[in-house]
This record gives C-alpha cells, sequence and structure tokens, in this order.
C-alpha cells in the first residue's frame, strides 16, 4: 500500500513537470486516463489518484463529460504562494537570513569558511549567471552552518519563490545587472564577520545587504510607474487630441 502511494506522487510530480515546462498549458486538457497509464507506465487507479491530488493542489480541474483542464495557479508543488511581492520576499529573507548569518557566525569551521571563500570568487564573474549560482549558493552554505534543519528548510524555500516566482525572479535579475562590484563587496562583509565569529556584525551586515536590494527594488519599481503614467498621458493626448478633426478642415 504504501508503494502505491508513492507512486501516485511520482505521477503528480512528473504531470506537474510537463504543467510547469509549458507541455501541458493552462486552460488546456490533460491526455486521456488511459493514455496517462502508458506513458507512465502506471494502472488508471494510480492515475486517478494522481489527478485527485492535483485538483487538491488546485493544479487541475475536473469537467464531468469533458476531461480533466489545466488551471492556472499562483502556488507551487509544494504550496509556496508564489503571488507574493519582490518587497514582501526580500523582507522575509533580511529578517531570516539575518538570523541565520548570526547562528552560523558562532557554528562556523574553517572548512566552510574556504568554501564561502571560493563561493566569493565565483561571484566575481561578469556572467549573471554564474554570478547568480554563486549568489544561491552563498546563502545557502551560511543556512546550512547553522545545523537548524528547519531553518536551513525555510530558507531553501525563500530561494524557491525567488527563482520561480515571474515578478520577484525578474525584478531580482535587473537589479543584479547592476553594482556588480558593490554586490560582491556586501557579501565580502559578511564573510568577513563570520571569519570574525562576530555574531552581530554577520547580522548587520546580512541586514545591510538586503537593505540594498529594498532600496534598488523601490527605484525600480518607482521608475516602471513613472513610465506606465507617461505611456497613459501620451495615449490621452493621442486620443483627446483633436487632430482629426484640425486637419480635416
Amino acid at each position: 500500500m504504501a508503494g502505491d502511494k508513492r507512486l501516485y506522487r511520482g505521477i503528480v510530480d512528473k504531470i506537474l513537470a510537463s504543467i510547469d515546462a509549458g507541455e501541458f498549458p493552462p486552460g488546456g486538457r490533460l491526455p486521456p486516463e488511459r493514455e496517462l497509464a502508458e506513458r507512465y507506465n502506471v494502472s488508471r487507479p494510480t492515475i486517478r489518484e494522481a489527478i485527485i491530488a492535483l485538483e487538491a493542489l488546485d493544479r487541475v480541474e475536473v469537467k464531468t463529460g469533458s476531461g480533466v483542464y489545466v488551471v492556472e495557479s499562483s502556488k507551487g508543488w509544494n504550496g509556496i504562494d508564489l503571488s507574493i511581492s519582490p518587497f514582501e520576499l526580500t523582507e522575509a529573507r533580511a529578517m531570516i537570513e539575518g538570523e541565520a548569518a548570526a547562528l552560523a557566525a558562532i557554528m562556523i569551521t574553517n572548512e566552510q569558511l574556504g568554501k564561502l571563500e571560493l563561493v566569493l570568487r565565483e561571484m566575481e564573474d561578469e556572467s549573471p549567471a554564474v554570478y547568480e549560482n554563486a549568489d544561491k549558493n552563498f546563502h545557502g552554505i551560511i543556512a546550512r552552518v547553522t545545523g537548524n534543519k528547519m531553518l536551513d528548510s525555510v530558507i531553501a524555500n525563500l530561494w524557491y519563490v525567488r527563482d520561480n516566482s515571474p515578478s520577484v525572479h525578474r525584478a531580482y535579475q535587473a537589479i543584479c545587472e547592476t553594482d556588480g562590484s558593490v554586490r560582491v563587496a556586501e557579501h565580502m562583509e559578511i564573510f568577513e564577520a563570520l571569519k570574525e565569529r562576530d555574531d552581530k556584525k554577520a547580522r548587520d551586515a546580512m541586514h545591510q545587504h538586503f537593505s540594498r536590494i529594498i532600496n534598488k527594488l523601490m527605484i525600480a519599481s518607482e521608475k516602471e510607474e513613472m513610465e506606465a503614467i507617461q505611456r497613459k498621458m501620451h495615449e490621452s493626448r493621442e486620443r483627446f487630441s483633436l487632430n482629426h478633426l484640425v486637419s480635416s478642415r
């Protein structure tokens, strides 16, 4: 029985992966039960169990006599809300990762400091993809250094939102394309505080890092709002200019 449960959960993961990859887009219909059973090499009852689980997650809607349809969802497979704003995420990261840095300053070993130092060198790479991966590794190492699995899991979930929420990922990418040397310097300050085993200094350095991100997000948000206002004013000017009447005389 336990094996059957694990089996249908695996099918749920596979169908969700296909949904997230765009193979089964929102509004579209999933393949028939028989076809899914053949595709994943499982029984039709197992497919039914997976569909029930997907429906409970609000990822599909079963329409009697019509089929199973994919629905839009703001949540990932692990139930994390992906509709939160970049500001909400950054505020949460500052509070949680600040305390993680303070705890890590007490717990960190020389070997772990060595790993962080290697990641810092990777951050100096000008490639955005390389920096982003190094950034994630840097914060991930600090989370694991705490030795607290719950704290490590919470921070991993924060990064899940960072990577999988379109609005958050887009906002972070935009600000990460600027001030490369400043970003590296901020992480270096966190590293130095950890190296000194100074918990207060580590917490403050992490808070300063996220404070800069918040300020950058605000600047970017204000710029977008101003551009939106300017576009709207331009559209109104074009719409109500009466040029079409004046030129007809």
